[in-house]
């Protein structure tokens, strides 16, 4: 297969991951909409590597090596990725771990060979709440040559923490994954645990997942928006986008008891209905939000944000990612208002349509794998149940596809422009860490 693939965007490479014994490769027909999981036994400690012909699969590459201990062969890039130096044992997810000897190993970015190049380091630790990611930039003058980004500073280790309890007990640490994406990676997790079940969830729990990925979807872009326009300069825009966001957030509190509804979705359905008065406030968060989606259109339409940060739309599609991500800042902003107004629309319909009845449904006791998506960018999530227990288990977040993207955007563009740039792309550091 690897051999087949040949060069070019068909079919998507959307994650590579791997298990003790197997490395498995998930890739999408875009011109169907199906994805397909293909597995191959590891041989010898190595595996074929899709690097060649998939650009997007290195960064998966160099984690399964850091995690698994698995060597792909004829990878384009084998330097460590989640592993800083800093594990008592390596590789954690191997059969046999074996304790780490040797200083740890310094960060290995790709070297600036061409003359008159200086660097400028961003991160790991970049003040205020911003999470931990550093992006090298390679400058000749006040011009970017070619931005590369390190992750992995705040690896926690979560597939192996899942591994070995219920589906129930692992949902904790799922919802924990990516807070800007708690109901996306819940309700994939769910999905993939029902589907290695033969289970489904109760049609009231379904409709009411649907409810909340669509309010998580409009906050999540009501955030980017914000950080686009403060990025920008555009204070009066970013406060706007900040309003509407918290409208939202207090509407999923009254509605579900948090603002960011966590720990609501569950294998087999929810663990608690929606509030009584929580319908009639999330249609009016919903109301004021596509209210206020006119006035933040106006004043992004103020701000010159075109031709920064251009990304063509064979780039976004090597690297699997989504088609809004191509364009310059101005065009992903356009597309992210586009979105969170879709979404805050289907907000009233999709409430009106909850059907009576349970809420959830006991998971039987059995084994099976299973594989489901979330959310508009989607989140993907893989298991595999033994005896209702998980023996291995992937969360497979958008933001291992957006980062290479966000590189691609940043090279040939002002160093000054970095700022928009980044929070127009908008890449999750937390859900590449695991």
């Amino acid at each position: 297969m690897a051999a087949a693939l040949g060069v070019g965007p068909e079919p998507a490479l959307l994650g590579l991951w791997a298990d003790a014994a197997q490395v498995h490769a998930l890739l999408l027909d875009r011109a169907t909409g199906t994805p397909h999981l293909a597995s191959v036994p590891v041989e010898g400690g190595a595996f074929p590597a899709l690097s060649p012909a998939r650009p997007a699969a290195a960064w998966f590459e160099r984690m399964i090596h850091d995690l698994w201990g698995h060597h792909a062969t004829g990878g384009t890039d084998a330097r460590p990725w989640l592993d800083h130096g800093h594990w008592p044992a390596t590789p954690p997810m191997a059969a046999r771990p074996a304790p780490r000897e040797g200083a740890p190993p310094h960060a290995v970015f790709l070297p600036a060979t061409a003359p008159g190049l200086h660097i400028l380091p961003l991160g790991p630790v970049r003040g205020g709440i911003t999470a931990a990611a550093h992006l090298r930039l390679s400058c000749a003058g006040g011009r970017i040559v070619r931005a590369e980004a390190r992750l992995g500073y705040t690896h926690r280790g979560i597939p192996l923490l899942m591994r070995g309890k219920s589906p129930r007990a692992a949902a904790r640490f799922v919802a924990r994954l990516a807070g800007e994406a708690t109901v996306a990676h819940a309700t994939a997790f769910a999905r993939a645990a029902e589907a290695a079940l033969d289970t489904e969830a109760p049609p009231r729990a379904a409709a009411l997942r649907d409810a909340m990925l669509l309010m998580e979807r409009t906050a999540n872009h009501l955030g980017t928006l914000a950080a686009i326009a403060a990025a920008a300069g555009a204070a009066s825009a970013a406060a706007e986008c900040e309003r509407a966001r918290e409208m939202l957030a207090r509407a999923a509190e009254a509605a579900f008891g948090h603002r960011m509804m966590m720990d609501a979705v569950v294998p087999g359905g929810l663990v608690a209905d929606i509030a009584p008065d929580g319908v009639p406030a999330v249609r009016a968060a919903a109301t004021a939000v596509l209210d206020a989606l006119q006035a933040i259109g106006r004043r992004f339409a103020a701000t010159d944000l075109a031709g920064i940060g251009c990304v063509e739309a064979g780039t976004a599609a090597d690297f699997g990612a989504p088609d809004a991500l191509a364009g310059d800042v101005a065009a992903r902003a356009a597309a992210r208002l586009r979105s969170a107004g879709e979404a805050a629309a289907a907000l009233v319909p999709a409430l009106a349509d909850v059907p009576d009845g349970p809420l959830s449904v006991a998971l039987p006791v059995g084994s099976g794998e299973g594989l489901a998506a979330a959310g508009s960018d989607p989140v993907w999530h893989w298991l595999r149940l033994d005896g209702g227990l998980i023996a291995a288990c992937f969360p497979l977040d958008p933001g291992w596809l957006t980062w290479p993207v966000l590189e691609a955007a940043l090279a040939g563009a002002a160093a000054e422009d970095a700022s928009p740039i980044a929070a127009s792309i908008g890449a999750s550091v937390a859900g590449v860490d695991l």
